[in-house]
């Protein structure tokens, strides 16, 4: 089997088997009790992480450098990378339930690079001479990661806004996500007016409602499962956004060796700093200024589409210095 097979067929197995995986999450999401399914589901991210990666070698062999260069290599690198970030996160957490928010983006990837891109996208193609430079593996291999990572914790952040959807919660302990989350009791009063009524020589007589008290909580189940979510999506940032500063500062030093300019406010180089100072707000808001629960999540889920605009939006809206090999 030549290498241009072999990537055609490891593509087709990374999407059946991401396919697999999400529905083994997803069914042991629904019943618990089926403790086997999300252990499957570890092995095919596994699986799945090793197809993406021979895919990505065989690339390399046959084009002769890294494989990063255009879209239908970069899907498949950010696929890995999502695959890897799963993969720690579990690792670090003991918690398999990044999966059923992990699994269908990959999945999603992997489906639009093998099934939806034209055959001469997904082609070996030689360099343009800007990208002959060894900073081609050091910068768009960092820069690929981070937004890994980044929208891994993102999803999961949306992930932890579904769940406590209506519910006030506060963290007990520390407000950096390491502690772990109590019910707020949310009381909702329905008063009725105060209604007076006044009888002919009886002096009147006054009759007051008592207000009704409804109060919402969380089970202890889903607080924890709230306290997880949040404690994964504030780790995996904290993985993303330091590969994202390296991913921008090493951008700048190939920018100025390329074109002689550390900086050229071009859109993707834009956009890549409006995406470092969302994530920056939202450590800065957990660490500096305490916020906790749902806050710090909502600047976290915006920087989940912030990381998708930077990625592939820019290059749909307009050409600039980082659209070859793209989409123009």
């Amino acid at each position: 089997m030549d290498l241009v097979n072999l990537q055609n067929t490891l593509d087709n197995i990374s999407f059946a088997v991401l396919f697999i995986t999400m529905l083994c999450y997803w069914v042991g999401a629904a019943f618990p009790n089926l403790t086997l399914l999300p252990k499957l589901g570890t092995t095919g991210f596994i699986i799945a992480n090793l197809s993406v990666a021979s895919l990505l070698i065989a690339r390399w062999i046959e084009g002769g450098y890294f494989p990063i260069s255009n879209l239908y290599e970069s899907l498949f690198f950010l696929t890995w990378g999502i695959t890897a970030v799963h993969l720690i996160a579990e690792n670090m957490t003991g918690s398999r339930l990044v999966g059923t928010v992990t699994s269908p983006i990959a999945m999603g990837i992997t489906a639009f690079a093998a099934l939806s891109l034209p055959v001469d996208m997904q082609h070996s193609e030689p360099l343009v001479p800007a990208l002959k430079s060894n900073w081609l593996m050091m910068h768009v291999s960092v820069m690929m990661f981070s937004y890994s990572a980044l929208l891994v914790g993102s999803l999961v952040a949306i992930a932890f806004l579904i769940v406590t959807q209506g519910q006030e919660i506060q963290l007990r302990g520390s407000s950096v996500g390491t502690g772990s989350y109590r019910n707020v009791k949310k009381l909702k009063l329905n008063y009725n007016k105060e209604t007076i009524a006044l009888e002919p020589n009886t002096g009147g007589t006054a009759v007051l409602t008592k207000p009704e008290t409804e109060i919402m909580t969380l089970s202890p189940e889903r607080l924890n499962l709230v306290d997880t979510l949040d404690n994964i999506s504030y780790r995996i940032i904290g993985l993303g956004f330091p590969l994202l500063t390296i991913g921008i500062i090493s951008g700048g030093v190939w920018a100025n060796e390329a074109w002689g300019s550390y900086w050229s406010w071009d859109p993707k180089e834009t956009w890549a700093l409006i995406t470092w100072l969302v994530f920056a707000a939202y450590l800065h808001a957990r660490i500096s200024k305490s916020w906790q629960g749902r806050k710090p999540a909502l600047i976290a889920a915006a920087g989940f589409v912030v990381v998708w605009v930077c990625y592939l939006g820019v290059n749909l809206l307009g050409k600039g210095l980082h659209s070859y090999g793209w989409f123009f």
